[in-house]
């Protein structure tokens, strides 16, 4: 039997997240800063004849069926576009907490395209991995090639990868799952306050100085935080408690919650910061990371 393969994939973290309006379909437009961190889920993968999914790790009994999971439908969704493609064996350690704003499953989805791609010798520029992906789900194009960029649309307009410095950061997820059609629905109510067609501030010369980035980034934020703290009042207590932490540059939600990211000058500060928030709420989930 052939020898598997690993892959990660890694938590996706909004910086910014604006919302701009609701599509006719039922959809949002939205603009965001995106990085992915240095720690996510691991996929990996065995050639075989007949598609197949395993799921384990810390937050496997969270993950939901596995006839549901989106590996599953985006392998489906690339051999529906490539005749012969071949298939095999996912076994899926499920590390990132569910429902959390990290984007894990389309993380999983976008290495089990990026897995089968190489199985299969495609490029990794074939313009059927991008069609799988964004059939699969509104997140699994941007973490197709999991790199900083500017995401618009509904998630299927992507900048190119931007050169950002490497940022020290503590995710923090209190264990309270939050679906985020839920934080959509209660932002909902309200009127836009931006037009579709605005354009996101230029990040030419800011995403390469480190300081011109935190002074950017603490100007903008995101749309679903004060949705989601209406809904999970413990998210203001998570940001609360990273903004209190010594070294703490920016603290934020990412995506629809209720993980949220305090930004650190080094690595060393980060750790320690984990240290000091663990023995305070031991009950949460704390990891410390780089973001890039």
């Amino acid at each position: 039997m052939a020898s598997a393969r690993a892959e990660p994939a890694p938590a996706k973290i909004n910086l910014t997240l604006r919302v701009l309006g609701r599509r006719a379909d039922g959809y949002h437009d939205i603009e965001s800063l995106v990085v992915f961190a240095a720690l996510g889920d691991v996929l990996s993968f065995t050639p075989a004849r007949a598609l197949a999914l395993t799921v384990r790790g810390p937050t496997a009994s969270a993950a939901g069926e596995i006839s549901d999971n989106l590996v599953l439908k985006a392998a489906r969704a690339l051999a529906e576009r490539i005749e012969g493609l071949k298939l095999g064996r996912f076994v899926l350690s499920k590390r990132l907490p569910v429902a959390a704003g990290l984007g894990g499953g389309s993380a999983d989805a976008a290495a089990a395209l990026r897995l089968l791609a190489r199985a299969n010798r495609l490029a990794g520029d074939d313009p059927r991995l991008v069609q799988a992906a964004r059939a699969t789900g509104a997140d699994v194009p941007v973490c197709l090639d999991p790199r900083p960029r500017l995401m618009r649309g509904i998630g299927d307009i992507l900048s190119d990868p931007l050169a950002m410095p490497r940022l020290p950061a503590l995710l923090v997820n209190p264990r309270v799952a939050v679906p985020t059609k839920d934080v959509f629905a209660a932002r909902r109510a309200k009127p836009a306050t931006r037009s579709a067609a605005a354009s996101f501030p230029a990040l030419k010369g800011v995403a390469e100085s480190r300081d011109a980035l935190l002074n950017f980034l603490a100007a903008s934020g995101n749309d679903l935080e004060q949705p989601a703290i209406a809904l999970v009042p413990v998210i203001a207590d998570v940001l609360g408690a990273l903004r209190a932490l010594p070294g703490c540059r920016l603290a934020r939600m990412s995506g629809s919650g209720a993980t949220c990211f305090a930004l650190f000058d080094s690595v060393r500060a980060t750790a320690a910061a984990a240290r000091v928030l663990r023995r305070q709420h031991d009950d949460w989930w704390v990891r410390a990371t780089v973001l890039g």
